[in-house]
C-alpha cells in the first residue's frame, strides 16, 4: 500500500508546486496523473520517490516512511537515461550489484527478454534506436522487482507506432509481478490504454480536481463505443481543470 498524506511542495523560490495532494494506491493498482503544465505531476513524483523532500504532508509504503529514495520504488524518466560507458546488458543490471556474476547475468538476460532484447545486451547505448533504448529503461527498473514503479512520460518522444507497441508490451510485462504504477502524462489515449484510475490535476498549486475510474477490461479497444465514452468524461474534467479557478 502506498499512502500519500496532504503533500505539499513549496520551493525556495516561492513557487508551490503542489499542495494538499492525498491518495491511496493498493498494490498493483496502476494510476494515471494529467494536467496541464504547472499542476505539479512531476514534483509528485520525485517526492514519491524520495528524490525530493515534501515541505508538507507525508509519503509511506506499507506504513514506513519514505524520506529519500526507497530501494523498492523506482523512477523511469522521458529520456531512457543510460549509462553510455556500459553495455545493454550491464546497465540493466547496474542495480544488482550485491548479486554474484552467474546470478546477476540470468536475472539481466531474463529481465531483457521480457522487454524484447534478449539479444541485444552486448550493444552500446548508442547503437539502439529510441524504443529500444526505453525498453531497457523499462527493464532496468523492473529487474530489481520494486512494489512501485513511477513514470515520467516515458513514451511521450517516441513515435505513435512505438509508443503503442511499448504501452501494449508495459501491460504485459506489468503483470508478472503487479507492481503500483504511477503514469505522468500529458495523452489521454495513454492513460486510458494503462489505468485502472485516472487523477485530474488542476494547477498553481498543483492539486486534485477530478478523479476518473475506468472500469474497462485490460487489454483496451482504443476504437470501442465504451472506450470513446470515458474519453469524453475525461476530457470535460481535463477542459475544467485549465479554467482560472
Amino acid at each position: 500500500m502506498l499512502t500519500l498524506r496532504n503533500l505539499g511542495k513549496t520551493y525556495s523560490n516561492g513557487v508551490r508546486a503542489l499542495e494538499g495532494f492525498s491518495l491511496d494506491l493498493a498494490r498493483g493498482e496502476i494510476v494515471a496523473v494529467i494536467g496541464g503544465s504547472g499542476c505539479g505531476k512531476s514534483t509528485l513524483l520525485r517526492l514519491i520517490s524520495g528524490l525530493e523532500t515534501p515541505t508538507r504532508g507525508t509519503v509511506e509504503l506499507n506504513g514506513e516512511p519514505v524520506s529519500q529514495p526507497h530501494p523498492l520504488i523506482n523512477l523511469i524518466f522521458q529520456e531512457p537515461r543510460l549509462l553510455p560507458w556500459l553495455t545493454v546488458a550491464n546497465n540493466v543490471g547496474f542495480g544488482l550489484a550485491e548479486l554474484d556474476g552467474d546470478d546477476r547475468r540470468q536475472q539481466v538476460d531474463a529481465a531483457l527478454k521480457k522487454v524484447g532484447l534478449g539479444k541485444l545486451g552486448h550493444r552500446w547505448p548508442k547503437e539502439l534506436s529510441g524504443g529500444q533504448a526505453q525498453r531497457v529503461a523499462i527493464a532496468r527498473a523492473l529487474v530489481t522487482r520494486p512494489e512501485v514503479l513511477l513514470l515520467d512520460e516515458p513514451f511521450s518522444a517516441l513515435d505513435a507506432f512505438t509508443r503503442a507497441d511499448l504501452q501494449d508490451h508495459l501491460l504485459d510485462i506489468w503483470s508478472e509481478t503487479r507492481p503500483t504504477l504511477i503514469l505522468v502524462t500529458h495523452d489521454i489515449d495513454e492513460a486510458l490504454v494503462l489505468a485502472d484510475r485516472i487523477i485530474v490535476m488542476r494547477p498553481w498549486p498543483g492539486r486534485i480536481l477530478d478523479e476518473v475510474k475506468i472500469g474497462l477490461p485490460k487489454k483496451r479497444d482504443r476504437a470501442s463505443v465504451s472506450f470513446e465514452a470515458v474519453k469524453r468524461q475525461l476530457l470535460t474534467s481535463l477542459t475544467a481543470s485549465l479554467q482560472p479557478s
